[in-house]
């Protein structure tokens, strides 16, 4: 029984600090890499861009996100040369699960 419970807790303290990281992945993809709030408004990334929708009220799925920062969509150009896929998920992730929650 101790067995089992030394392995719940520690699968999830794993999944809570792979979370952590990927959303410290999504933030600084967001700021720095990809310089999204330059075009978008985040507010947990205190970005205020004018020319992409604002994602507070967009509220975007995840796989929506995924799509357009790989494929691009309208004026936004794609990312998939310049991120790699974890960067894409990561980003994808901090969009979702901020406008989201």
């Amino acid at each position: 029984m101790k067995k089992v419970l030394l392995t719940f807790i520690f699968l999830l303290i794993t999944k809570i600090s792979y979370a952590d990281f990927k959303m410290e992945l999504g933030l600084s993809v967001f700021k720095e890499k990809a310089m999204c709030g330059t075009c978008h408004t985040l507010q947990a990334a205190k970005s205020e861009g004018q020319i992409g929708p604002n994602l507070n009220l967009l509220k975007p799925q995840i796989s929506q996100i995924i799509y357009a920062v790989a494929n691009g969509i309208g004026v936004m150009p794609s990312f998939e040369s310049v991120l790699t896929s974890e960067e894409i998920e990561a980003v994808a992730y901090y969009v979702f699960k901020s406008t989201n929650e």
